[in-house]
């Protein structure tokens, strides 16, 4: 389908918002007491520092709530005070926050059911409110919505509808986009219903098999079977793979993203000749600012001398995710938590390391001095990354009176 003809359709529609409604302060005033801290405002003012008692705490110079978070969760507020009595759903996680998703739920904001790994859109009835994640949704889903006659909230991240531009691009002038991303992420998901043909490639070692794919051939079937689920149907990577473009999930490590960028573009230098390079290749750079800021910001503080890092996010959050990846690097003890009640009692920490479950350890702060680092993805609110930061002073104090 014309993906940009229809958006231009559905954006003079009507029954389309993406804006507020006119309550900004109001909302605001209820975002800040439930979100905001007092405490965390005193450590920025401190240098991102903060010693009580045996611990300093060191905060990264950016983390946790970025705009576009701080937006979709405004507009979220903002439909529900506009539309009291209707009923309004979201079709996937408005964020990767679990905090802030159940406080939408006691607002009677209520998710999409999803039934046997599809979304069952049968529950919402025509003139029913509909919020559009930050995150976005398919192009399908917002016909559907259309259709249906429902009034859509979109709250998608203008850094997110740039890419979902970019792959509109490729498609135009009949390139594949390779989307550095998670296949099954709802973020990549949506970009790539606005793709024409398109792959997905998770990290470096699937861009260099594809890579080495276009450079020396290869088996086919091997291919098709490892990238079955991440990519378009129909493909064929002995024709689709002459004519690339790069885009990329917002919340991917921007390093990595900028690697297989370059990887891809020496590979179609070696490919074919240096004038026909822009026949074969195209680049745009599609890495979010707030994704960007808090990487690097990652990257000056594990120069710092901490014992250890405490990563604060949902747990199938993204970006929170490539956060904790730059510690563990690094070999930094770190711990993915998504709240203060991960934190128990006799120094023991439930957190998810990278592509396993939860887990416990004992004894994870030392005993003495201990300097601990902390960030937060861009969707954790200050409130949260606060109540974490006093659960790690109460524990030490407990251990120092025992």
């Amino acid at each position: 389908m014309d993906t940009k003809a229809f958006k231009r359709s559905l954006h003079s529609s009507e029954n389309y918002h993406r804006k507020g409604f006119g309550h900004e302060a109001e909302v605001n005033g209820v975002l800040k007491s439930e979100y905001q801290s007092n405490l965390i405002q005193q450590i920025r003012e401190n240098n991102n520092t903060l010693q009580r008692g045996e611990v300093t705490i060191q905060l990264a110079q950016a983390f946790g709530f970025c705009w576009g978070v701080e937006r979709a969760v405004a507009m979220a507020y903002e439909t529900r005070q506009h539309f009291p009595n209707e009923d309004i759903w979201v079709t996937n996680e408005l964020i990767h926050n679990p905090s802030v998703n159940q406080r939408l739920e006691e607002m009677l904001i209520r998710y999409v059911p999803v039934d046997a790994g599809n979304k069952d859109f049968s529950v919402v009835n025509s003139g029913d409110v509909v919020i559009l994640p930050a995150f976005g949704a398919t192009v399908q889903e917002m016909q559907l919505l259309n259709d249906k006659g429902c009034k859509i909230i979109d709250t998608t991240c203008p850094w997110v509808s740039k890419v979902w531009n970019t792959v509109e691009k490729h498609k135009k002038k009949n390139y594949t986009s390779i989307i550095h991303g998670k296949y099954k992420h709802e973020e990549t998901v949506a970009t790539s219903s606005f793709a024409g043909t398109y792959l997905i490639v998770f990290n470096m070692a699937e861009a260099e098999y594809v890579c080495n794919y276009i450079l020396n051939g290869g088996n086919r079937d091997e291919f098709m079977s490892k990238f079955s689920k991440a990519c378009s149907v129909g493909f064929n990577p002995d024709t689709d793979l002459e004519r690339v473009g790069i885009a990329n999930q917002t919340t991917m490590l921007k390093t990595e993203t900028e690697q297989i960028g370059k990887l891809f573009e020496h590979t179609m230098m070696k490919k074919y000749p240096p004038d026909e390079l822009n026949e074969h290749f195209q680049n745009f750079n599609t890495i979010c600012d707030a994704t960007q800021e808090r990487q690097d910001a990652m990257f000056e503080l594990v120069k710092e001398d901490l014992d250890l890092m405490v990563v604060i996010g949902g747990f199938n959050s993204s970006n929170t995710t490539q956060l904790q990846q730059i510690p563990i690097d690094r070999n930094i003890p770190s711990y993915h938590i998504d709240s203060a009640v991960r934190i128990h009692p006799e120094n023991r920490i439930e957190h998810k390391p990278i592509g396993k479950d939860l887990e416990v350890v004992e004894n994870w702060l030392p005993e003495g001095k201990v300097v601990v680092g902390i960030t937060s993805g861009a969707s954790t609110p200050d409130k949260v990354v606060e109540e974490v930061i006093e659960k790690i002073f109460e524990l030490k104090a407990v251990a120092a009176v025992v």
